[in-house]
């Protein structure tokens, strides 16, 4: 998800990864491995899903099944002086919550 001439990250928009530094496109790839899972500030913000297994695991609460082992992911949704937000899926059920 690397822009291919600047090495920027790219981004979904319409259907397409598009760098934000150069405009480069291309379509989003099966291999990419990427699902959309929510939207910020009307840009789709993307996911690794298929490969959950590789992702770190910590000992927290699924709110729905209660089971006490989830992966997570750390992504910066706010501003660069706000804190990062940490994202939690449970390993027994796959449900998906936050934390600020």
């Amino acid at each position: 998800m690397f822009c291919p001439k600047c090495s920027s990250l790219m981004i979904p928009k319409q259907g397409k990864l598009v760098c934000m530094n150069c405009g480069t496109e291309r379509e989003i790839e099966e291999k990419d491995n990427t699902k959309i899972m929510a939207k910020s500030q009307g840009m789709d913000i993307l996911v690794i899903e298929d490969s959950a297994d590789t992702l770190p695991r910590t000992k927290a609460e699924c709110p729905k099944c209660g089971h006490n082992e989830a992966y997570w992911v750390i992504r910066q949704t706010r501003a660069a002086d706000e804190p990062e937000t940490r994202i939690y899926r449970c390993t027994k059920c796959g449900h998906t919550w936050r934390e600020y």
